[in-house]
């Protein structure tokens, strides 16, 4: 093999990305890594401002829909406006998430529906109907953003943990229904990665934060591109014999110290 034909099986040129929660942290990071390989992306978001601002970061390759994939209704004109607009889509990117920091006996009912609409039911609408198009096509590669707390138990994100953790089933199911029409379906569950998210979630608490790092063999905190070029490798031809994997990018920090 050719120097030319390795660098050519991580190369997206062709696809076309849809990425939801695409307009800052671990997905704007996603889309930009993705563009760099030459997929067309689409960032999709609630605000408009971040998402032009993404773009604008990101190329000429980027473009932007505002949706709330939380409203059901309206997801498969989204889809369908990225296939008139973009072209069909190829790869989608099940990132959008809200985080919840509360001990389970405060965290009311409204309060865990959401975040399980946002991360779960609107992950799987959306997949839904972006799968038609790629079955039809016999290509096709979805991707979900999981989550340490898919894989280990933390305090005060019983919500967020139960969500993230459904990913899991999501992948095996899905993986195993499309696998015959060329789709495949993975995870990455990233561990701690400097992110808006990632700040909130540890603002102001020091001894958290030192905990977590003396758990992360590697001993700092990811860096957003690790997970964009993970996304990256899952979805190129490199990794076309791969599906329903979840692939840790966590610094060793679901594996022991």
């Amino acid at each position: 093999m050719s120097e030319d034909q390795a660098s050519r099986v991580f190369r997206l040129d062709g696809e076309v990305a849809l990425i939801t929660g695409g307009g800052s942290g671990l997905g704007l990071a996603v889309a930009q890594c993705m563009a760099a390989a030459g997929a067309r992306v689409v960032v999709v978001g609630r605000r408009e401002a971040p998402l032009a601002e993404a773009c604008a970061a990101i190329g000429p390759s980027a473009s932007y829909e505002v949706a709330d994939i939380t409203e059901f209704d309206k997801v498969e004109a989204l889809v369908a406006r990225v296939r008139e607009r973009v072209g069909p889509i190829s790869i989608l990117v099940n990132n959008a998430g809200v985080h919840l920091k509360k001990w389970a006996v405060d965290t009311t009912v409204e309060a865990f529906a959401e975040v399980m609409n946002t991360h779960v039911l609107a992950a799987h609408n959306l997949t839904r109907h972006v799968l038609p198009g790629m079955i039809a096509a016999r290509h096709g590669s979805v991707l979900f953003t999981a989550s340490m707390t898919s894989l280990i138990g933390m305090t005060q994100v019983i919500a967020y943990s139960a969500a993230k953790s459904a990913y899991l089933g999501m992948v095996r199911a899905l993986s195993s229904e499309v696998a015959e029409h060329g789709v495949r379906v993975n995870a990455v569950a990233p561990g701690w990665i400097e992110s808006p998210m990632l700040r909130k979630a540890l603002a102001g608490d020091e001894k958290r934060t030192a905990k977590i790092l003396s758990r992360t063999p590697m001993g700092r905190f990811g860096e957003p591109d690790d997970i964009g070029w993970a996304a990256v490798f899952l979805s190129s031809p490199a990794a076309r014999f791969v599906t329903g994997v979840l692939l840790p990018v966590d610094g060793g920090a679901s594996q022991g110290f």
